[in-house]
């Protein structure tokens, strides 16, 4: 995904795959941004999980995320993800990092399909902190909100171009660290991208 920022723009990936039955799956995540301003990545991690289904339409998931961008901190995940009531997708998981620092993160979407073709896809993500971390940036309490709509136009289920508008909001002592360094913590970006899966 393309997101003009106002300055050159990133660029974001996110993805996962898995390898398993119905009941047990090894999840491989990965997420991160490349600064097109800075030319270089600024943020990447992946994530092994072992999921477990516990219901219809949930499993329960544990495991390691190592961020390879910033710091190179490795974290123990514990987290859910399923199909909520009214078919709203839920990935919600808890990181205990090796410093110590304890964090979690809630993401819930959800599809409105238009035609066979056209989707709308509202999205939010709401990021947690129990302590300051000052060197990423990262205040205690509610760190951050993300939301924002992306409308896509399946060309094929598995081929899917969109375009849409995120609002991106650091929040309390988070802000205050973003402030200090420059950079403005409330922002609301164009986003253009790419959905596949096979």
């Amino acid at each position: 995904e393309w997101q003009d920022t106002g300055g050159d723009g990133a660029l974001v990936w996110d993805a996962q795959g898995w390898y398993g039955g119905d009941i047990n799956k090894l999840y491989i995540k990965t997420e991160g941004e490349f600064s097109l301003e800075d030319d270089e990545v600024e943020d990447a991690e992946v994530q092994a999980l072992w999921s477990r289904a516990i219901a219809p339409f949930w499993d329960v998931q544990a495991g390691v995320r190592y961020d390879l961008e910033p710091k190179g901190r490795t974290h123990a995940v514990l987290g859910i993800q399923g199909l909520a009531p009214y078919w709203f997708e839920v990935d919600a998981a808890a990181f205990l990092s090796t410093d110590g620092d304890l964090s979690a993160s809630v993401e819930a979407e959800y599809e409105l399909r238009f035609t066979q073709r056209i989707t709308l896809q509202p999205r939010a993500e709401i990021g947690f902190s129990a302590s300051d971390i000052p060197e990423l940036e990262i205040g205690s309490g509610i760190t951050n909100v993300d939301a924002g709509v992306r409308l896509r136009y399946e060309i094929k289920r598995e081929f899917a171009p969109y375009i849409g508008v995120e609002w991106q909001k650091s929040l309390g002592d988070s802000a205050d660290f973003i402030r200090a360094g420059g950079g403005d913590p409330d922002n609301i970006v164009a986003v253009a991208g790419l959905r596949t899966w096979f």
